[in-house]
């Protein structure tokens, strides 16, 4: 029997925890492991949570993912953290949180993020400047609001963390960043791959904020051995070391294989992202497009919709519907959905860039305002969403043959078929789903073992071949008159 080399990859979304046992040396998923968080929502777009559900979850899932894949924590060689980009984690000189994290889907900091635009030069200047147009969800704007909302918290800060961070801080007590999802706070220039220090200097010319900055680390290097406590906490071995980590999505590229060009990977999670691995910075003059560094070692230029699962989950609740019943309502409308469009924009939206959007309804008459059609609107709504992202990386140079769909979406026949249809491309799904935090596995033993990550890829990322959909050339018409319809609605906000 060949020997087991096992690694625990962790990814801490937005709604819950999600653990993997992963043995790099057959390649297989042994176990997996989740428990969920609860969101803070407050007026003007508040969205924030208690990082101490992220350890207690973080701690249940892990359980959870041993038990399923009957192995002994003792043996866990390395962990990988994914964590959602953009939130903000403050901790005092002891150590300890100071308040609950912003999170990536807050809008509540959309004013002062308009301002630090405004002293960038706009869109363009901070393009130019960063590499990225920062938008109210990344991380800068949250220290602005935090230093004029909350002086008091802000006179105290000793770290800036992002969520990933925060948690590799709690495992190792080590305090540091990687490349990519540092490149999603809005103070790091993604061309020099270094921090931004004059424009932290200009939201606090005395220097607390350089001063808290974390040491950045290359993806490949470890952070550090996992403390005692924590790893006793946990059930596993004390000496696992813990790797850089990454963003969501910057792990989700190395779970889904997207480590060379010529691959995209499209998330139907919460939020819609759509991204494809590149070995230059070429920033796209579309302040849409933001050209992060990946979390192995090149660029990963990305696009994120706001809603997502997020918006097709309240129509699901509003009418009482469970996933087969409202797939099945989909299924029975046509496309187009007899004309009624929705524009989903429940949370704001980032692409296109409406922070102030809400959602709507379009094309309503007394024949056509059914449950089907209203279901189906609401899906094609926010797919429409992800074709206006894809035609947008594309724009940049960007091809593929086929799409890795993830996330909670992907295991929709229906979706995966509309998918197909409306970017008008083969889209095939990974075996494993949770794909940040297979990636965050792979990276752990990228990491510790030293084996090359195109080879770890290989062999720990498979495609599931049942899973693959092409476009039907009738339906790609006839969706391609919806998304021009889509279109109109939005030009006319």
């Amino acid at each position: 029997m060949t020997q087991q080399n096992l690694y625990l990859g962790i990814d801490c979304g937005t709604q819950g925890t999600k653990a993997i046992v992963l043995d790099a040396s057959s390649g297989k998923v042994l176990g997996l492991g989740a428990a969920s968080h609860t969101l803070i929502s407050g007026a003007n777009g508040r969205r924030e949570q208690h990082t101490q559900e992220w350890l207690d979850a973080f701690t249940e899932a892990t359980h959870r993912a041993l038990q399923q894949a009957g192995v002994d924590g003792q043996d866990i060689l390395a962990i990988g953290v994914s964590g959602q980009q953009h939130g903000l984690v403050l901790l005092d000189d002891q150590g300890q949180v100071l308040r609950p994290a912003k999170l990536w889907c807050d809008t509540e900091t959309a004013p002062e993020n308009d301002r630090l635009l405004q002293h960038l030069g706009g869109e363009s200047g901070s393009l130019e400047r960063l590499g990225v147009a920062i938008a109210p969800g990344y991380t800068v704007s949250k220290l602005l609001w935090t230093r004029e909302q909350h002086p008091e918290v802000f006179a105290r800060i000793a770290l800036i963390l992002l969520p990933h961070d925060y948690l590799n801080y709690w495992l190792t007590g080590r305090a540091c960043a990687e490349y990519g999802d540092a490149s999603g706070t809005g103070y790091f220039n993604v061309r020099t791959r270094a921090w931004d220090l004059a424009l932290l200097r200009h939201i606090d010319p005395d220097g607390r904020l350089e001063a808290a900055l974390p040491e950045l680390i290359e993806a490949n290097q470890a952070v550090g051995t996992i403390l005692p406590a924590i790893a006793e906490r946990l059930g596993i071995n004390p000496n696992a070391q813990v790797s850089s980590g990454g963003g969501d999505n910057m792990m989700g590229a190395i779970g889904t294989g997207n480590i060379v060009p010529g691959v995209i990977t499209m998330s139907l999670g919460s939020s819609g992202t759509v991204y494809a691995f590149a070995d230059q910075a070429n920033v796209s003059p579309q302040a849409s497009v933001a050209t992060f560094c990946s979390s192995s070692g090149g660029w990963l230029p990305l696009i994120c919709t706001m809603n997502l699962t997020n918006a097709t989950g309240v129509i699901r609740e509003l009418f009482d519907l469970d996933l087969a019943a409202f797939n099945a309502l989909v299924a029975e409308a046509p496309i187009g959905a007899d004309g009624v469009s929705m524009l989903p924009f429940l949370n704001g939206e980032r692409v296109p860039a409406l922070p102030h959007a809400t959602g709507s309804l379009h094309g309503l008459t007394m024949t056509n305002l059914t449950r089907a059609n209203l279901c189906r609107a609401v899906v094609e709504g926010t797919t429409f969403g992800l074709r206006y992202g894809l035609d947008l990386l594309r724009q940049t140079g960007l091809q593929s043959q086929s799409i890795r769909l993830i996330g909670g979406g992907s295991k929709s026949p229906v979706w995966r078929q509309m998918v197909a249809d409306i970017m008008n491309t083969e889209v095939v799904c990974t075996e494993q789903s949770e794909a940040a935090a297979l990636g965050a596995a792979i990276q752990a033993a990228w990491c510790q073992s030293g084996e090359s990550l195109a080879q770890l890829c290989q062999r720990c990322v498979s495609v599931d071949a049942a899973s693959r959909t092409v476009p039907n050339a009738g339906s790609v018409s006839a969706y391609q008159q919806a998304y021009e319809r889509y279109q109109q609605h939005v030009a006319s906000l």
